[in-house]
């Protein structure tokens, strides 16, 4: 195959204090990439964010040691998402892939994730270990379950067949990636991208993956994650949020609804009641008056609980009927501004 016939492909390599195995990981990558250079070309970009330690310095030299790399230094640490906007609006690959620096999946991934997305209409592929024929290993129990639920609890929320969406290595079309307006700064740039080609009507698929940590396990103390758990947790529930917003209000709101019947039934029992025992000559309205200032004397928790909850159900669902209408509007804006952007760029 012919140069020009060969499509580029973009490599996208965040790194933040990752020199412990920089240095040993990117070799074992441009070994990979030389097996295939019969059938694309390469420009790789690492994206060095903000490191404190000898990443910076580390990643310069490999920058003269392979003609293809690209170094891209942040002054300080912005975060994964930055890290990922910087790649994407210098890439120029027909295909842009990007990788972990730690090769917990094997860079033999990329020939399945190109595959998939020259074989398809795809504008994105994901790489899951929790699809059928996905494998985990060596992954330290607390990371391998909140991965796991987190993955659930997202895949619940986007109303899709992904198995996963927090995943960081996939393959792109080029020209969608860059013209894919992005905002998140963290981790949460993952299923926030997944979530935009959704409005976009983009097709999405997935290959399934192995995530295997034995690289990180060999590099011991010298090397730890960068991955904080209680911003990654909160970001995992923001970005079900944004999914659908709906259920968060909707369903505690009918759970409510049903604990204010409930007790509401109960209320009405208890004013039936007093309401048989009760005799004045006040007719039905000032025996009903008397029945009720009688029940609640007697059980004031429960009209206190009946009426809290019946409020607080009523405005849950409110809130989320207008959250959808807020969601349906927010998805038209951002589909118009999308294809506003792509025209311009095109122009």
């Amino acid at each position: 195959m012919s140069e020009s016939e060969r499509p580029l492909v973009t490599i996208v390599l965040p790194a933040f204090n990752e020199e412990a195995i920089l240095e040993q990981n990117v070799g074992i990558l441009f070994d990979y990439l030389q097996t295939l250079e019969d059938r694309y070309r390469w420009e790789v970009i690492l994206v060095n964010d903000g490191s404190s330690d000898g990443t910076g310095e580390i990643a310069e030299r490999l920058a003269q040691r392979y003609e293809v790399l690209t170094v891209v230094h942040h002054r300080t640490n912005f975060g994964l998402g930055q890290a990922f906007k910087t790649a994407f609006r210098r890439s120029k690959g027909d295909f842009v892939v990007s990788l972990d620096i730690d090769l917990s999946y094997s860079p033999e991934h990329i020939e399945s994730l190109l595959a998939k997305i020259e074989s398809s209409p795809a504008k994105l592929v994901l790489a899951s270990p929790y699809m059928k024929g996905g494998k985990i290993s060596n992954v330290p129990t607390l990371r391998r379950v909140l991965s796991v639920y987190a993955n659930r609890f997202l895949s619940f929320f986007a109303q899709g067949h992904l198995s996963t969406l927090t995943c960081m290595v996939r393959a792109y079309d080029g020209q969608f990636v860059r013209k894919l307006d992005l905002r998140a700064m963290g981790m949460d740039v993952m299923p926030e991208t997944v979530y935009k080609a959704m409005i976009l009507r983009a097709k999405i698929e997935q290959i399934p993956a192995h995530l295997d940590w034995g690289l990180q396990q060999q590099a011991g103390t010298a090397r730890k994650s960068s991955m904080r758990i209680l911003r990654h947790i909160l970001a995992t529930i923001l970005s079900g949020f944004i999914f659908r917003p709906f259920m968060f209000f909707v369903l505690p709101g009918l759970l409510l609804l049903g604990l204010s019947l409930y007790v509401n039934i109960w209320m009405l029992v208890h004013i039936a009641d007093a309401y048989g025992s009760v005799t004045t000559d006040q007719g039905v309205s000032g025996r009903l008056s008397l029945a009720v200032a009688e029940a609640y004397a007697l059980y004031p928790h429960t009209f206190i609980v009946g009426m809290l909850t019946l409020m607080v159900a009523i405005q849950l669902v409110s809130l989320g009927i207008m959250s959808l209408q807020s969601k349906a509007y927010f998805e038209d804006l951002f589909h118009l501004g999308s294809s506003n952007k792509r025209s311009n760029i095109d122009a």
